[in-house]
């Protein structure tokens, strides 16, 4: 069985594996370099202060995906927006996972009373657009040749999802 809880500080080693997995070996992330625990740490305390979750997938105690929100852009008038990230440990993609990992984010974003979330998805990701389509998120941009990776170029698809009309 697969639970869903916020994310601690100590869960940290695990987010850092899968976060660089998704760098060396998939086009979900547009970086080369694999993070260090360090930098884990600052993202983790930016999000505490920000205010905004980080979840995780756990299964048999095992940390098997995270996902969060984070600011969109940094300036003031963006304040409303967020963008929404979501990884799955290789080997655990399939079982639907990322559905699990995107309703709490659905649900905090209307909790912090935000307006809108946004996904940016590497366009052979179709997967993702499915996942975040299910739950209502829209294509509104399509990005051409705007990555590098594995020796290719990649497009980038821009999803959203109007939480609150107000």
């Amino acid at each position: 069985m697969i639970n869903i809880r916020e994310a601690l500080a100590a869960d940290l080693p695990a987010i850092l594996e899968i976060y660089n997995d998704a760098i060396l070996n998939t086009t979900a992330v547009y970086d080369y370099e694999p993070h260090t625990l360090s930098m884990r740490q600052q993202w983790f305390q930016a999000k505490r202060q920000q205010g905004f979750p980080v979840f995780v997938a756990t299964e048999n105690d095992v940390i098997v995906g995270f996902s969060s929100i984070g600011p969109f852009r940094a300036w003031e008038a963006y304040k409303f927006s967020v963008e929404n990230s979501i990884y799955v440990k290789d080997g655990c993609r399939g079982k639907g996972i990322g559905k699990l990992l995107l309703a709490p984010l659905i649900d905090a974003a209307k909790q912090l009373k935000l307006h809108t979330i946004i996904a940016g998805i590497d366009a052979t990701n179709e997967v993702s657009i499915r996942l975040h389509a299910q739950f209502g998120f829209e294509e509104v941009a399509y990005f051409k040749q705007v990555g590098y990776k594995f020796n290719r170029w990649l497009d980038l698809v821009f999803m959203q999802l109007i939480i609150n009309e107000r």
